[in-house]
């Protein structure tokens, strides 16, 4: 099993990627913060998860442990394979992916390509529990494991629709104030006044 790849991106191709290991090239299929950590020529560091079919060896890049644990998690799930969870984990952050599923919300899951309501509720079903004893987020802040409201993803879509990495995204909303009510509109001017 290939667990780990430390080398130089030869090629980046959305959302692949080639990473040169002394000479051996290894393609692998990202998630988007993977990516973001990518430059060709650049040395970079990735841990990987390897999925051997019977016409098929895939290797997934991941720029953490926690990512690969939810994108296992994700494969445990009946009707989730490798190009969901890898869309999942590219299109919400693992923080973000951990609360919904903590806090049943199908409608944010659902809003990833290729996750209807059904698989969305399977999801919820079945990683509920798996999830619900761990910290939503490191340290265990509270504020990171409050509901995430349909509002709070439109933003952090909207931002990383507009360029930005999902982690810039993450950064910006979280500068947001956390007892205010604020409106859609006004969470993405003040996510944009943070970059600003």
């Amino acid at each position: 099993m290939i667990s780990r790849l430390r080398g130089s991106a030869l090629s980046i191709k959305p959302p692949t990627a080639v990473i040169d290991v002394n000479g051996v090239g290894y393609k692998l299929t990202c998630s988007q913060a993977a990516l973001e950590t990518l430059a060709p020529g650049r040395t970079c560091d990735l841990h990987t998860h390897m999925i051997v079919r019977e016409d098929d060896i895939s290797l997934y890049g991941f720029v953490s442990e926690e990512e690969i644990s939810l994108f296992l998690l994700l494969l445990s799930v009946q009707g989730v394979g490798a190009r969901t969870a890898i869309a999942m984990l590219s299109k919400l952050s693992p923080q973000l992916l951990r609360s919904a599923i903590v806090n049943q919300q199908t409608e944010t899951l659902s809003r990833v390509p290729g996750i209807g309501k059904k698989t969305a509720e399977k999801i919820v079903f079945v990683l509920k529990d798996k999830l619900s004893g761990l910290d939503v987020a490191p340290g265990g802040d509270a504020a990171s494991t409050a509901p995430i409201s349909t509002s709070d993803v439109e933003v952090i879509s909207a931002l990383t629709s507009l360029g930005y990495s999902i982690a810039e995204a993450q950064a910006a909303f979280a500068s947001l104030p956390r007892g205010e009510k604020l409106d859609l509109e006004e969470k993405l001017r003040r996510c944009l006044a943070y970059f600003g």
